[in-house]
């Protein structure tokens, strides 16, 4: 077969470092689209993006041709170096050191979209860690809470 096809759609979940809330409304949109440029540079491609002040949830096909790590440390640092030059506010901002990244179906795409598209409303009564833990749960990832937080 000469030619190389694959779909892979994963579920990409990361926070600020220890959970700071510092993701802005007004700069939220502008950052979806940083990452979704820094997907589409790694040749994969950003399907959805949701975001509230202390993490993000990335919804992306993606690439065929770079390692899931070498995916999330293109986007952790070329968004937090972006975000620095944003002003004083994001100075010296950081992700989490960690991450969760999740294989999911085609047929749960949908569903998760709308997942990632409701981050505000969810997180009135949920809070980061606790939707964290309950993703670990859900995927079925075994982890020591010793080691999750940063």
């Amino acid at each position: 077969m000469p030619q190389s096809l694959a779909q892979i759609l994963v579920h990409l979940v990361f926070s600020t470092k220890n959970r700071e809330r510092l993701l802005a409304d007004d700069i939220r949109d502008e950052l979806h689209a940083y990452i979704g440029g820094i997907v589409e540079n790694q040749k994969g491609t950003l399907l959805k993006a949701g975001s509230v002040a202390d993490h993000i949830h990335l919804l992306i096909a993606h690439p065929r041709t770079c390692s899931p790590s070498e995916l999330v440390q293109e986007v952790k640092t070329g968004s937090s170096k972006w975000l620095k030059t944003k002003g004083a506010r994001y100075a010296d901002f950081h992700w989490q050191s960690g991450y969760g990244i999740f294989s999911i179906s085609p047929t749960h795409r949908l569903a998760l979209e709308q997942y990632i598209g409701n981050q505000s409303e969810h997180h009135r009564v949920t809070t980061f860690q606790e939707e964290y833990r309950r993703l670990l749960k859900k995927y079925g990832v075994e982890y020591d809470e010793r080691y999750v937080w940063d």
